[in-house]
């Protein structure tokens, strides 16, 4: 390239980087087209053009020419500081990442390049926290929670072959409410029953029964009880499973009037869960946090049932 055309592609650069300054991308850009049309070979055109196209979200193109930069020139970290602003734009953090590691491994002393780095990692490491919350969020498990209670079912119900649909149940109760808690942050009141298929008048008796007054008061709560316990019988089901949030136990207090005492398991929100059968009765906590912006169960925690029941016992004890 003669000296002539090196000025004119030096003055074209210097117009670009003008317009670039002032804010005007797009003619910038074209500037910078113009000039790499005379000096194809020139990695700062490039480079330069890459910026301008980065700002007018012309992603695709803004990536072809931070390669073309690498390309010209392989040991000058702008193009892969440039390939790395471009892949951040596109949201593709871990290879964003890659990229600024190795601009900064050409250039240590860049705090531009550290920075990046710095952030770039920080969100890398927040995406995977925030994808593993909606992993456990979205493959809701109850069952390996339960292996203790699979294993009390069998042994006390095991001759008459029942407890495995008993079991499910369970499992099927708590993980509804656990996906409505995750939706809503909150669960109805109500008591689910294990209606008896061949028993059971199903056009009288339905498989759950809303008892949202239930804990306003003494009375309402003694009336709520009466009425469910000749409910499970007179429905002949084999089971029941009481679902209430924590935020709408008013009565009885924590505990039963004996205080805050009984209760081990802080300020956590959530609900509980207390299974009712003839032969064994159950209860547990399912707290709740906040994880990365969204609403999370944790693992369901067993319960003193002599302490901390929400109703009586609802089956005659056998």
């Amino acid at each position: 390239m003669g000296e002539s055309e090196a000025k004119a592609v030096s003055s074209l650069k210097d117009q670009g980087n003008e317009f670039f300054k002032s804010g005007n991308y797009l003619k910038a850009a074209a500037i910078y087209t113009q000039a790499i049309k005379q000096d194809p070979s020139n990695p700062t055109l490039y480079s330069n053009r890459a910026a301008a196209f980065l700002h007018l979200v012309k992603l695709s193109k803004a990536l072809a020419d931070a390669e073309t930069t690498i390309t010209l020139n392989p040991n000058w970290e702008k193009g892969y500081f440039r390939k790395g602003c471009v892949l951040e734009a596109m949201e593709r953090i871990d290879d964003a990442l890659a990229a600024f590691q190795i601009a900064l491994q050409h250039n240590p002393q860049s705090s531009e390049v550290s920075r990046k780095i710095k952030r770039l990692s920080q969100l890398s490491k927040d995406k995977e926290q925030a994808q593993e919350v909606e992993n456990i969020r979205s493959n809701v498990d109850m069952a390996k929670h339960l292996d203790i209670l699979k294993r009390e079912l069998s042994k006390k119900c095991g001759a008459e072959g029942c407890w495995e649909e008993i079991f499910s149940f369970v499992v099927e109760t708590m993980e509804t409410a656990v996906k409505s808690w995750h939706e809503t942050s909150y669960v109805d009141a109500r008591v689910y029953f294990l209606l008896d298929k061949e028993k059971t008048e199903t056009d009288k008796y339905a498989p759950g029964v809303n008892i949202d007054k239930a804990f306003e008061s003494p009375h309402t709560h003694s009336s709520c009880f009466s009425f469910l316990r000749k409910y499970a019988e007179d429905s002949n089901s084999r089971a029941a499973c009481l679902v209430a949030a924590k935020s709408i136990i008013s009565y009885p207090q924590v505990w039963k009037g004996q205080g805050s005492r009984k209760w081990r398991h802080g300020q956590n929100d959530g609900f509980f869960v207390q299974f009712e059968s003839p032969f064994l009765r159950k209860v547990w906590f399912v707290p709740s946090s906040t994880e990365k912006g969204k609403i999370l169960c944790r693992d369901p925690v067993v319960l003193d049932i002599s302490a901390h029941e929400l109703l009586p016992r609802l089956y005659k004890q056998i």
